[in-house]
């Protein structure tokens, strides 16, 4: 579905250095330096040649320097003899150029001439000046050459019938017979299948296979007799294309109709490798396409010895590298309505003198020469179909006669970039491929496309109809020649375009003619035609018609107030030295002219940016201008980075209103790069391979090489270019994406019909619905409440119906009743409940909208939508089976065929066996048999249980029931209804099923709440929730088992006021208070057990026992003095103060030790971690890496088992771990132990933990040290001795603490191998800080108590 669009043309006239006789024959290309140099031979007086060559600087850009052209001087000239063989003129073809061949060598940086009469000449472009010498001679005269692609090989075909292969330093490499009589090394190989005729072929193909030879095998009278040479692609083979030789014996041999045309393939060596079966009317014209599938050629028909048709059928021919015939199609009938016979000898009036191919094989040039001009078509293939894409002609003379084409040249590295030169002028012409495709917003978008096909132009409006190519909804026939246009001219447009808003399709001829056709495209489905074409203006956009120019681009714009007025726009340049485009605009009223101006525009082959109002131009530097039509001025508003062949212009809101508009170019570089830029200035990269792109809706829709569609909305792009600074490609938004098939392109978007349509690089096309194209419509349609076509939209695209309460819930529910009234169909609403219902909405939000569409269907009509009703029923969160059964029960009197047909659909919604649980809770039996019958149970299963339950009363009944549905809460209640009699079943039941919050609430108030109390407390107590359960007992006035309770949980305090409330005897109470004392004691409550002892069993020793135990001694003594027992001092405080002194210092020895122990560990680790680092991080060996294998036996441990497990010398079986077993790891990792890595660390956090023990040992020792002051002498004597060990061991700690935490001041960082799994990938760099970063330093407080205390 692409053109060639013409994107710029350089002409040059260089007949102001050149004499009359002076004929430009030859260029070639210098890459390197960007030049290109010129041959131009002329006859001298003394019938000799002379080469003068020319060269031109900077050509590729096509910025020639015009002002320098006409003081252009020969770099180099050769002279040689001109070619005088026998009968050197017979060809009725006109005398051949002397110059064969003309080429560059890049790698020597030298020229090469071939000349006709047998000379090699070189001269090299680093002399000063340059100097050709004659390197070589074929004395018979060289009749073809060619040169390798890649510039090391060069092939002569001789005037003596030979076949020279040299190298590029002109050494022979084989020689051979230009007819060699052998097929070639390929031969094919009668392997015994029988003769092709017996062969089945089908009916056709026997029929053709069967048909008799042509006797008569010759050539094409065009052919010009002289043989051709081309090489494939990748320089392995090339062919020769020769006609046969003449018979001197025969004299009827020297006709062409006895002479036939033969192609050989040769190898890169000169092997000879296959000849074509015979061809009747084989041309001279041959290329090698260079992918190197099709060995091109023409072949004519209808005169003796051509091939077998009608007289005048011209094809163009393929063959295989084996020599077989595979393709060919016609080009006479789209030559023939030009060509016209004439005076020159020529039977048809035109002959095809050269085929040739682009780089990229993907374009095939036809130069055709005709009496009335020289031609070059452009043909490109498509789907096995081949179409003429664009047609040049040769520019007149100076005294208007047709002119000629003296060579045809492609651009060895732009595939698109042809070079053309006649006797005096030099034609530059690069094309790019483009899609016409309409460009309109819903609900007008027709998405037309239009393609050139020779004298056709295939329009398929892709929004009615998807027809594949070849074929298309209508052709629109072109006239054999543009009306008012000049000779010399093609009659294929060089441009088409399609108006905004409307389709009108706008073509432009290069001569500047134009042509408005309104489509009248019908956007609908329907009968009748789906395109009327009407023409409506036909014009040329300048009347100046003494100025050459070559018109490439034209648009059409409509006025924003007056509807019947068009501005129609030519971009042109002029074929003068001139380095301006110019614009012409032609402003149209009711299809007639009302005004005619030009514009003259900064630079040279710019391009037209399509939009829908303004008129927008981009230079060749990538500069974007506004053109003002009113006052006829342009200037720059934005500026690409590089050159974009592909631009267009759209508006988009912004993110922060949708009123305000700004404008954004969107622009593509044949090297894929994609940018977008504003107004401002400010541009953006997309992507470095995107391939093609459209603008459908408000995304930017592009494809990548990558085989990726990406959809970039519009407002975002606007915000993108608001940031101050580029965002680079990995930064850039994620925005939806979607696979396509390799080399897709896009052809154009439908945003009405939500599509995409997608060319494959075979041809064929591809509709893709993109979910983002979809969303955007649907969208739309449920802010403008046509809920009924998105409704359809969501469901032929399989998009989440959640998007209607998603997108504008509010909204939505407000307009309920509209939904169901578009959406009517029973099916359909059902089918949005359940995918509302099966959703990820919220629960609330999905039963407001049930309920919301059940009220509005049952204002309508409840028998029609009893379905509907009851899916949104059964769709609720939980669902509500009971409602939908109980509208059953009330439309069952009324309409019983209806409920029969519901509760079949309600069983087709809900599991039949929950759906008869649901009608036996309902303790209707009736609608239970009904939803049993329906569902198909057997009667067997379900009759004999409800027999049993209608023997029953009814609240026993119910409470079956609910206990047979494990409604336990139900049950419980309804068994509470039959009475007192049952109330010890219900305790039993309330037992099995702990129902005792429901107990509570049912019997509340009520003569047995106490019993369900007490059960409640028995639960609580076997329960071992002693304290709840005593709160219940006391409730339940159940005392002694809440003194019980109490005295389990400790809660002395509720205990003994129980107690006393009760009235216990004195025996009783202290036997409670010994027994709680001793519990208190064993959980070291020893102060709240002296209290029980002193205030309920009056026991002052055991209290005091209980004290001292607990280093309370201060208190111990108050009580002592108090209850005026001083001998309890001498017999329990004192020995119980320095059982105290004793125990703190057995704590110093322990803590003593272990500082010892760890201080020196560490003292070891750290200096084997800095005279042995390898050894002690377990750096693994690089070179085991490459092994592939491991044994099993014992080895050095590694990296990872360094971090995971200490050194061992017994090996373990190499396995998987499991995740199990890999958490394991990871919490013995940290454990300290001896041999990790990680046993700094935990030395270091043991130190920690030990300094917090010392200190709560400190504190004890304080508490003790003024009692033992104040005790006999020895008690002082010990505490003397107790405050300098603690006094001691503080400074060992203080010391220690300080060696540990003082940090290596040459401490190097390292990396280290990382772990196996994520938590693994953590501890690793977690591991890699250094030890005392992590385990902070602690601090030891100072708590000494006054020494001089101990003096007093």
């Amino acid at each position: 579905m692409r053109n060639l669009s013409l994107l710029s043309t350089v002409q040059q006239s260089l007949g102001a250095v050149f004499s009359p006789s002076t004929t430009l024959s030859a260029i070639t290309l210098d890459l390197d330096e960007d030049a290109l140099y010129v041959a131009a031979e002329r006859q001298t007086d003394d019938a000799d040649v002379e080469i003068e060559v020319f060269k031109l600087g900077r050509y590729s850009e096509g910025n020639v320097d015009y002002d320098a052209t006409p003081e252009l001087a020969p770099i180099a000239m050769l002279r040689t003899q001109a070619y005088l063989a026998t009968n050197p003129w017979s060809s009725p073809f006109g005398r051949p150029l002397e110059l064969v061949s003309f080429k560059l060598l890049p790698d020597t940086r030298t020229l090469v001439w071939i000349m006709r009469g047998g000379e090699i000449a070189t001269a090299s472009l680093e002399d000063d000046p340059i100097s050709p010498d004659v390197v070589g001679n074929v004395d018979a005269g060289i009749l073809a050459a060619s040169w390798s692609p890649d510039d090391s090989a060069l092939v002569l075909a001789t005037g003596d019938e030979k076949l020279i292969l040299m190298t590029s330093a002109f050494d022979v490499v084989s020689e051979s017979p230009l007819h060699p009589t052998d097929f070639g090394d390929d031969a094919p190989i009668n392997v015994g299948w029988g003769s092709k005729q017996t062969q089945f072929h089908g009916s056709l193909g026997k029929a053709a296979a069967q048909a008799p030879k042509p006797s008569l095998v010759g050539s094409s009278p065009d052919d010009d007799q002289l043989p051709r040479i081309s090489w494939r692609g990748d320089g392995q083979f090339f062919v020769v294309s020769t006609l046969s030789p003449q018979n001197r014996d025969d004299p009827t041999s020297s006709t062409l109709e006895h002479r036939r045309r033969v192609i050989r393939t040769y190898s890169h060596a000169g092997g000879l490798q296959s000849t074509s079966e015979p061809t009747p009317g084989l041309e001279h014209t041959i290329s090698w396409r260079p992918s190197g599938n099709w060995v091109v050629s023409t072949q004519r028909y209808g005169f003796p010895g051509g091939g077998e048709g009608k007289e005048g059928r011209h094809d163009v021919v393929m063959f295989e590298r084996n020599g077989l015939r595979r393709l060919q199609f016609s080009i006479d009938s789209v030559i023939s309505a030009q060509a016209q016979p004439g005076d020159s000898g020529r039977k048809w009036g035109y002959r095809v003198r050269e085929v040739g191919w682009s780089s990229d094989s993907n374009i095939l040039s036809l130069w055709i020469e005709g009496d009335e001009g020289d031609l070059v078509q452009l043909w490109t293939v498509s789907n096995y179909h081949w179409y003429l894409k664009h047609e040049i002609a040769a520019p007149p003379t100076l005294d208007g006669h047709p002119d000629k084409f003296t060579s045809v040249t492609w651009h060895p590295e732009d595939a698109s970039t042809i070079i053309l030169t006649t006797s005096r002028k030099m034609i530059r012409r690069s094309y790019v491929w483009d899609t016409f495709a309409s460009g309109s917003n819903p609900p007008n978008d027709s998405a037309s496309v239009a393609v050139l096909d020779g004298g056709s132009i295939l329009l398929t409006p892709f929004r009615s109809q998807n027809v594949p190519p070849p074929m298309s909804s209508i052709q629109f026939p072109l006239a054999p020649v543009p009306v008012h246009a000049p000779k010399f001219q093609t009659r294929l447009p060089v441009q088409l375009s399609f108006t905004w808003g409307k389709d009108i399709l706008v073509a432009l001829w290069e001569t500047g003619c134009l042509k408005l056709t309104d489509l009248h495209t019908r956007l609908g489905p329907g009968q009748g035609k789906v395109m009327d074409p009407q023409e409506l203006w036909v014009g040329f956009a300048s009347e100046n018609s003494s100025i050459s120019r070559n018109y490439r681009q034209a648009l059409a714009i409509s006025d924003a107030k007056v509807d019947d007025i068009w501005t129609v726009l030519a971009l042109s340049s002029v074929n003068a030295e001139s380095v301006q485009d110019v614009l012409s605009v032609v402003v149209l009223q009711s299809w007639e002219v009302q005004e005619r101006f030009e514009i003259d525009l900064p630079q040279r082959n710019g391009r037209l940016i399509p939009s829908d109002r303004q008129v927008w131009w981009q230079s060749p530097d990538g500069e974007i201008v506004i053109v003002d039509l009113a006052n006829r001025t342009f200037s720059p508003v934005s500026k690409f980075p590089r050159f974009s062949p592909w631009t267009v212009h759209v508006t988009a809101s912004s993110e922060a209103s949708k009123d305000e508009e700004s404008s954004l170019f969107v622009g593509l570089t044949p090297s894929g790069s994609l940018t977008v830029a504003n107004e401002d200035g400010t541009h953006q990269l997309l992507a470095a391979n995107a391939n093609s792109f459209t603008i459908s809706s408000s995304f930017l829709v592009f494809t990548t090489t990558a085989h990726v569609a990406h959809f970039a909305p519009l407002v975002a792009l606007g915000g993108l270019l608001q940031r101050t600074s580029h965002t680079s490609l990995d930064a850039l938004p994620q925005w939806e994406t979607r696979r396509v098939e390799r080399g897709s392109r896009i052809v154009t978007a439908v945003p009405s019909n939500m599509s995409l349509v997608l060319q494959m690089p075979r041809g064929n096309l591809e509709t893709i619905n993109p979910r983002p194209l979809v969303l955007e419509i649907v969208k739309e349609d449920i802010d403008k409440f046509n809920y009924g076509k998105a409704f359809l939209a969501c469901r032929k695209h399989r998009i989440d119906l959640n998007i209607f309460l998603e997108h504008n819930r509010d909204v939505f529910m407000k307009h309920l009743s509209s939904f169901v009234e578009q959406i009517a169909d029973v099916d359909y609403i059902n089918l949005f409940l359940t995918n509302i219902g099966q959703g990820s909405l919220p629960d609330d939000i999905v039963n407001e909208l049930c309920d919301g569409i059940r009220r509005e269907l049952e204002k309508r009509d409840l028998k029609t939508y009893v379905n509907s009703v009851l899916t949104a029923h059964v769709m609720k969160r939980p669902p509500d089976h009971e409602a939908g059964l109980a509208m059953l029960l009330r439309l069952r009197e009324t309409q019983p065929q209806l409920v029969e047909d519901a509760v079949k659909y309600i069983i087709f919604l809900v599991d039949a066996d929950r759906l008869f649980d649901t009608a036996l809770g309902m303790y209707d039996f009736s609608l239970v048999l009904m939803v049993a019958q329906h569902a198909q149970k057997d009667p067997r299963e379900y009759l004999p249980f409800l027999r049993e339950l209608r023997a029953l009363e009814k609240y026993y009944q119910r409470f079956k029931i609910d206990e047979h549905l494990k409604r336990h809460d139900k049950a419980l209640r309804n068994l509470s209804l039959t009475g007192d009699d049952r109330f010890d079943e219900a305790m039993a039941y309330v037992e099995k099923h702990q129902l005792y919050d429901n107990a509570l609430s049912i019997w509340k108030d009520t003569e047995r709440y106490d019993a369900v109390l007490n059960v409640y407390g028995d639960w609580l107590f076997e329960r071992r929730q002693f304290k709840d359960a005593g709160f219940v007992f006391k409730k339940a006035r159940r005392f002694k088992k809440a003194m019980l309770a109490y005295e389990k949980s400790l809660d002395w305090r509720e205990l003994f006021d129980i107690a006393l409330q009760q009235s216990l005897e004195f025996d009783e109470l202290v036997s409670f208070a010994y027994r709680a004392a001793e519990d208190l004691s064993g959980k070291k409550r020893y102060q709240e057990a002296a209290r029980v002892l002193l205030d309920y069993a009056q026991d002052v020793r055991e209290a005091i026992i209980a004290l001292v135990q607990g280093n309370l001694f201060s208190e111990a003594r108050r009580i002592i003095t108090f209850h005026k027992r001083p001998e309890l001092l001498e017999e329990i405080v004192y020995p119980g103060s320095l059982e105290s002194r004793a125990q703190i210092a057995d704590d110093l020895g322990e803590m003593k030790e272990q500082l010892r122990k760890q201080v020196a560990r560490l003292r070891e680790l750290r200096v084997k971690k800095v005279e042995e680092p390898d050894a002690f991080y377990g750096v693994e060996d690089e070179n085991l890496h490459n092994v592939d294998v491991m044994t099993d036996i014992s080895m050095a441990p590694t990296a990872f088992t360094r971090y995971t497990a200490a050194p061992s010398a017994v090996s373990r079986s190499s396995s998987k771990r499991s995740s199990r077993s890999k958490r394991k790891m990871e919490r013995k990792i940290g454990s300290g132990r001896k041999g990790t890595v990680d046993e700094e660390e935990y030395l270091l956090r043991s130190i920690t933990k030990l300094v917090g023990r010392f200190q709560n040992t400190q504190n004890d020792a304080i508490t003790l040290l003024p009692h033992l002051f104040e005790f006999t002498e020895e008690h002082e004597s010990e505490g003397m001795q107790l405050q300098d060990e603690i006094a001691e061991f503080a400074e060992e700690l203080n010391v220690a603490i300080e060696e540990v935490w003082k940090k290596s001041q040459d401490t190097e960082a390292e990396t280290f191998l990382e772990g196996w799994a994520a938590r693994m990938q953590e501890y690793e760099r977690q591991r890699r800080i250094d030890p005392l970063d992590k385990v902070p330093k602690p601090e030891l407080a100072k708590q000494e108590w006054n020494q001089k205390l101990c003096r007093i």
